[in-house]
């Protein structure tokens, strides 16, 4: 049966409101849109206080008031116009943006929505002026310098869009975030945000040298600043400042993680991938990090004009862009609080130690090798002094077992300058207890030693390619065209990573090697993972996230087990190298490798004081 024929009909201009109806479904999803738009004319028009007023989620009224430069009369009609704006006027200076709004949109697509007003009153005017969008008109008002705009009924024209809202404590919940949003960007601004005449948020302007960190505090918790660490790296042409959040302060959820690029709040893949990828050494499962990121860069090296509420944007060089968000993460995760207050002057100075001290540091470390399982079953034997191990199986023995010279790994530190304290005993042969200035330090010492020989590994495996091991019966796939381009491109990339995989046909794919140590894995998977990545990712970071993981799993069978008894000396030199080790208050998997208990918390136990 033949489907009809459609009827044909003649090709019309659409009328201007229908266009300010469709034209606003891009910009106007919900009141939280309509807020985001508001407070970023706020700011941009030089304000130091915004007021926002809601009534019923902000269906029924939003109000954004400001105490920025605001609008000459003549300007008012104009700016309620479509495409108007004062923000650019060529395409010099659409690619280099640096004011919140640009696109002269928000107000003419709100007010094709909604019944708008708008009150405004320069420094030299003697009152201020009121226009109502609906009918045009133009009188006095009341009102000191700056400018107030009022959305009533939003959605009335349409009331096909209005069913599509949620309830009244969603709709106000989505414009608190947006607001929150607009503060941690400015910490110099106050905003007030009420809601039925009530004070639902309130965040005082700050002008010091910390108003970042104070801001922080104010919107996201005072446990949010003490569960994070500082950033500020400059890496070519970018900055990134901000907080990154400890792995105790990971969240089963997205929801504190926010990323701004020049002031701006943005959700974009690359950014997100490269914090990802800098906490993938430290999280535990499915734990979502949480961190506040602002990068600064030259704005005409960011295109913010890829989608009406722009909160998405290009970035001309991703790859930069990748690098420095990961080194910035890195550089500030990789400071462990095992080691925050070690002097690196006493711990490179031999002087503060004993020769009695020295060689018991050595017996210690070599103790902790002669345990420890290997892999290959062969003997193990100190590298000669400059030698240097290709194998990937001898390089994990010879760093496992901590003796490549006659020197320690460490120097261990005057006793008063211990972080992690000195060893009292162990428990359950799986717990170290040690004693610190601030009371009982709990380790857990397979963890904690995993995570030493891990970054070990990793520091001395640089150039070498993992070893990798023939498949029995090579595994072949279909593959996607996607996985088929992958695999020619990166051909060399997956040769370091052990990887060999070689077209068998048009559409197929044949895996004839794996890495060695993931000999018994699903070779399939592997190769279709790797490939997905490194269609995605820059190829350097999947190679190293691949070494990485490989260099986990031994680092796993390398550390010392549990059950193992350990000598007084044995647990001191376990802690000493955990306060010289980089991340090492996480193992491998995201584990805590140990736990501080105050004697304010060890008082509270027994009662003490009470």
């Amino acid at each position: 049966m033949n489907a009809p024929s459609p009827a044909r009909s003649p090709i019309r201009q659409l009328p201007d409101e229908l266009i300010s109806q469709i034209a606003a479904g891009e910009v106007v999803e919900r009141p939280a849109s309509v807020v985001r738009e508001l407070v970023d004319n706020a700011l941009d028009a030089g304000a130091t206080q915004v007021v926002v007023r809601l009534i019923e989620g902000g269906v029924r009224l939003i109000s954004v008031e400001d105490d920025g430069m605001g609008l000459l009369p003549a300007d008012m009609p104009l700016a309620l116009r479509r495409h108007a704006t004062s923000k650019i006027s060529n395409l010099h200076d659409l690619e280099s943006v640096a004011t919140m709004g640009f696109r002269g949109e928000a107000l003419a697509a709100i007010a094709a929505v909604s019944e708008l007003s708008l009150s405004s009153r320069t420094a030299q005017q003697e009152h201020a002026m009121h226009l109502d969008a609906r009918s045009g008109e133009l009188r006095a008002a009341a009102r000191s310098v700056g400018s107030t705009v009022e959305v009533k009924e939003l959605f009335f024209s349409t009331p096909a869009r209005r069913k599509f809202l949620k309830s009244t404590a969603t709709e106000l919940a989505h414009c608190q975030e947006s607001v929150r949003r607009h503060a941690l960007a400015r910490p110099d601004v106050g905003f007030e945000m009420w809601h039925d005449g009530k004070l639902v948020g309130q965040w005082r302007a700050h002008k010091h040298e910390h108003a970042i960190d104070a801001r922080l505090s104010d919107v996201l918790g005072e446990e949010f600043v003490k569960a994070s660490v500082a950033i500020d790296h400059a890496y070519s042409g970018i900055r990134v400042t901000g907080r990154a959040g400890m792995p105790d302060a990971a969240r089963s959820r997205a929801d504190h993680q926010f990323t701004y690029v020049n002031g701006r709040y943005v959700r974009d893949r690359v950014i997100g991938h490269a914090a990802r990828s800098a906490y993938e050494d430290i999280l535990h499962g499915q734990r979502q990090p949480v961190y506040a990121l602002y990068l600064s860069i030259d704005p005409a090296q960011v295109d913010v004009n890829v989608h009406p509420t722009k909160i998405e944007v290009r970035f001309r060089d991703s790859r930069h862009i990748h690098q420095a968000v990961q080194h910035a993460l890195n550089q500030a995760l990789s400071v462990s609080r095992a080691g925050q207050t070690t002097s690196t002057t006493s711990i490179f100075s031999s002087h503060n130690l004993g020769m009695s001290d020295r060689a018991q540091a050595i017996s210690a470390l070599q103790s902790f090798g002669a345990s420890a399982p290997l892999q290959t079953g062969l003997p193990w034997k100190p590298a000669a002094e400059g030698h240097v191990v290709n194998d990937l199986g001898q390089l994990w023995q010879a760093t496992a077992l901590h003796t490549q010279s006659n020197e320690p790994a460490f120097i261990p530190l005057p006793q008063g300058e211990w972080p992690l304290g000195k060893a009292l005993a162990q428990l359950q042969g799986v717990y170290i207890l040690a004693e610190n200035a601030q009371g009982l330090v709990v380790v857990d010492m397979h963890a904690a030693h995993e995570r030493i020989v891990y970054e070990q590994l990793k520091t001395q495996l640089t150039t070498q390619h993992l070893q990798s091991q023939a498949l029995l019966i090579p595994a072949s796939f279909v593959a996607t065209p996607q996985e088929m381009a992958s695999a020619e491109i990166h051909a060399a990339t997956l040769t370091a990573l052990g990887l060999t995989i070689e077209a068998l046909g048009a559409q197929s794919l044949v895996v004839r090697t794996v890495p060695a140590s993931l000999a018994k894995g699903d070779a399939v998977s592997l190769a279709r993972g790797v490939l997905a990545e490194l269609s995605q990712h820059d190829a350097h970071n999947v190679l190293q996230r691949a070494k990485d993981d490989v260099l986990a799993a031994m680092a796993c069978h390398g550390a010392v087990r549990a059950n193992r008894l350990l000598t007084i000396t044995e647990m001191n030199a376990l802690l000493r190298q955990m306060e010289v080790t980089e991340r090492a208050d996480q193992c491998n998997h995201g584990r805590p490798t140990w736990r501080q208990l105050g004697m304010r918390e060890l008082d509270a136990l027994f009662l003490r004081g009470r």
